[in-house]
């Protein structure tokens, strides 16, 4: 009698099988894989794939077949004794399911692919470019394609790579763990570019979580939907040798910079195909002309990195190391800087450290813990915006937003990060109440921390990249963020003048009959000038939740707005510090901002609107010739007030100086009244040539302008041994150039 085939017996206990095959055990890859026997008797490999019908291992080495694999438990695990051979070959599973056969890489037979120098400097906070590995990369292992992932998760149970290749099952691409950072990672054969994936994540308590995008992500699904994308090398061929060279001194203190800040979703759109987006390749045709021709000198984009709610617009980041997807890939959009470049145009761009969002699927108790945000509400919850605020403190942290920064430069060649909300990071109790803040260890207000993490990316920043700008959006009277960290500051290159910008709007809003009784808030700017380096801002935040737009805010008739409006653009264009326009003040749009539409630009049409944009091009073109009006922005020494004490009539004149001495001379008249024969004094002879009024004509103006030079008298007027008289257009500034004598 025929003896029956004898059980085979599996080389694992009944709790390594259940907790293989429920996801449970907490070191996968001691258990799958290819492993000497328990028996030290030869070999053992293990694979776990669910509802597979059969499954063979086929060497690589000769194309033959070890053997069937014996499903032990009843989910999918399999396992194959081998004799005793080489510890390592090469080897591949032929899995039938459902009736078809595939042939599959064994993830866990690769061997690990980070090194120490990596663990290491991540933990330690200096990682410059973690998003090299951190994150999805397609690579070729073994003369194998796929793609190797890495997160960093150090309270986690288990981490596992999900998607449509694994069916979004948890228990088929479980990480291999590194105790010492934290970090998780498994190369996954045969996922390419293309693929969509989400990390699995069980806390230390057993408990799964929602599943999370890629904290390191480089693309994402289009939104609502939250999937991370693995995306391929860039491909993109950069042709802006031309302005990396040159952009050291195109950028310098002593430049013109003139920005126009936009948010790409609204700039334009097209209402006859849905009212869509332009794409990253539509903005490069019709963005950057459109600029240029306005004689901006640079862009400044609202944040591009992948978010999820439009109505944040983009403040609220999800994906920090993914250019958004909704105007085109990550290579579109180097395109789109690169023809910036080529036209002669800088690209600033928003970049948000300072909080982020609550939604599941972000960074939010990552892995079950508080991990790159604080514990404690008080000191890791945003009350203001309903966002997390990052744990700086924790030197993984750090290396996250560094590397974050230095991606930013690195793969896109941006030209300047606008550091959003400074402010809210700088002070502990930052729109708190008593109680709803914790003191730092010194018992002050001032997030240490932060402001270590800021100093850091700064001065690495300006280490590694000479020329690139880092501008902070600092609303306080913080000391020294422009100050070079080495002399206590935050380092910073320029910060923006909010001071500025909310004294002056108010001035600009009174009606010209009570200017008079408030001149101190066009004036007192200066008095703190050249204390930091500054960006004068006519930003986003002017014009929305309410505001109106720049020209709703004027006071008066029709005329009379928009003469106001000219000449407060003219008095930002004229007074020291770098400028910046938020879209659509270039051309006086009526209606308040909002991101859901285009800007109106059929008023383009109207003359007065059309007025507002030939003087914007004019103010910039005036502003390239006259190094007076930026060469010394930053310095006193570029800067004299004529006449600041004619109060009763709303009249302001000033000197702008260049380095060598070179002046223009600058008049504002802020009321309707218009002076035919008014006396200001100047500091030397020769002549006066006005070369730049914003009442002109072709700008809706009245057209009173000053034709002819004006010959510089020897008469005393305002404390100066020469003076002359000038017309002064009603609710108007005027450029004049300071010819010496021959």
């Amino acid at each position: 009698m025929a003896k029956s085939p004898k059980a085979y017996v599996s080389s694992l206990d009944e709790g390594c099988i259940a907790a293989i095959s429920e996801g449970r055990h907490r070191d996968t890859f001691a258990v799958l894989g290819l492993h000497t026997h328990p028996s030290g008797k030869g070999l053992v490999v293990r694979a776990l794939l669910p509802n597979a019908e059969s499954v063979r291992v086929i060497s690589t080495d000769t194309g033959r077949s070890l053997g069937e694999m014996h499903q032990i438990g009843s989910q999918g695990l399999f396992e194959l004794p081998l004799p005793r051979r080489k510890n390592r070959f090469g080897y591949r599973y032929e899995v039938v399911w459902n009736g078809e056969t595939y042939h599959e890489t064994d993830p866990y037979s690769v061997g690990e692919l980070l090194t120490q120098e990596q663990h290491y400097l991540f933990a330690e906070g200096s990682d410059e470019r973690a998003y090299r590995w951190m994150g999805a990369h397609p690579l070729i292992v073994g003369g194998v394609e796929g793609t190797h992932f890495v997160v960093w998760a150090p309270s986690a149970q288990r981490v596992s790579v999900v998607g449509e290749f694994n069916y979004w099952d948890g228990r088929r691409h479980v990480m291999r763990a590194n105790p010492g950072s934290g970090i998780w990672d498994i190369f996954i054969p045969g996922v390419a570019p293309g693929t969509l994936y989400k990390y699995e994540i069980v806390d230390q308590h057993g408990q799964r979580l929602p599943l999370k995008s890629d904290p390191y992500g480089r693309g994402f699904e289009h939104p609502p939907q939250t999937a991370s994308l693995v995306v391929p090398e860039p491909a993109h061929s950069w042709q802006d040798s031309q302005w990396m060279a040159a952009r050291e001194k195109r950028q310098n203190f002593d430049q013109p910079i003139s920005v126009y800040e936009l948010h790409l979703g609204s700039w334009r759109r097209k209402p006859e195909e849905g009212n869509r987006y332009l794409s990253y390749v539509e903005l490069a045709d019709e963005l950057v002309p459109y600029v240029k021709s306005l004689g901006f000198t640079h862009i400044q984009l609202m944040p591009v990195s992948e978010y999820p709610f439009d109505g944040s617009w983009g403040y609220q980041p999800v994906g920090m190391f993914a250019p958004t997807i909704r105007f085109g890939t990550a290579d579109e959009f180097r395109y789109f800087v690169d023809q910036c470049h080529q036209a002669g145009l800088g690209v600033f761009i928003d970049w948000v450290p300072g909080h982020f969002p609550t939604d599941e699927h972000g960074l939010g108790r990552f892995d079950g813990t508080a991990l790159y945000e604080h514990e404690d509400p008080r000191q890791g919850y945003h009350p203001d915006w309903n966002t997390l605020i990052y744990n700086y403190g924790r030197k993984e942290v750090v290396s996250y937003l560094l590397s974050n920064a230095f991606y930013w430069l690195d793969e896109f060649h941006i030209d300047g990060l606008r550091v959003d909300a400074v402010a809210s990071m700088l002070y502990l109790d930052y729109s708190r109440k008593e109680g709803e803040w914790i003191p730092n260890e010194q018992g002050g207000r001032e997030n240490l921390e932060a402001i270590a993490m800021l100093q850091a990316v700064n001065q690495r920043v300006g280490f590694n990249y000479p020329g690139v700008l880092m501008i902070a959006e600092e609303s306080t009277s913080f000391p020294g963020v422009t100050k070079p960290v080495d002399m206590g500051g935050l380092g910073f290159h320029y910060k923006w003048n909010m001071g500025w910008m909310n004294d002056t709007l108010a001035y600009m809003e009174r009606d010209p009959i009570y200017r008079q009784y408030h001149q101190d808030q066009l004036t007192f700017g200066l008095v703190y000038a050249f204390s930091e380096n500054f960006v004068l801002p006519l930003s986003h935040d002017e014009v929305v939740h309410g505001k109106g737009s720049l020209l709703s805010k004027m006071p008066g008739d029709d005329w009379q707005q928009f003469a106001n409006l000219r000449a407060y653009l003219s008095f930002m264009w004229s007074h020291p510090g770098k400028k910046l326009l938020f879209m659509g003040g270039e051309f006086a749009q009526r209606e308040e901002w909002n991101h859901n539409t285009s800007l109106d630009w059929h008023l383009l049409a109207a003359p007065a609107h059309a007025g507002i944009s030939d003087m914007i091009k004019d103010l910039n073109a005036c502003l390239s010739e006259f190094p007076a009006l930026y060469q010394q922005d930053c310095s006193h020494e570029g800067f004299d007030w004529l006449q600041i004490d004619n109060t009763a009539q709303s009249v302001l004149a000033w000197l702008r100086r260049d380095a060598q001495g070179n002046a223009v001379v600058v008049t504002a008249n802020l009321t309707p009244q218009y002076h035919s024969d008014y006396r200001i004094g100047v500091p030397q002879g020769g002549s006066l040539i006005e070369r730049f009024n914003s009442d002109q004509a072709r700008y809706g103006g009245s057209g009173r302008l000053n034709a002819e030079a004006i010959t510089v008298d020897e008469i005393e007027s305002n404390g100066r041994g020469y003076s002359a008289n000038v017309s002064l257009a009603p609710l108007a500034v005027q450029i004049f150039e300071l010819k010496k004598l021959s």
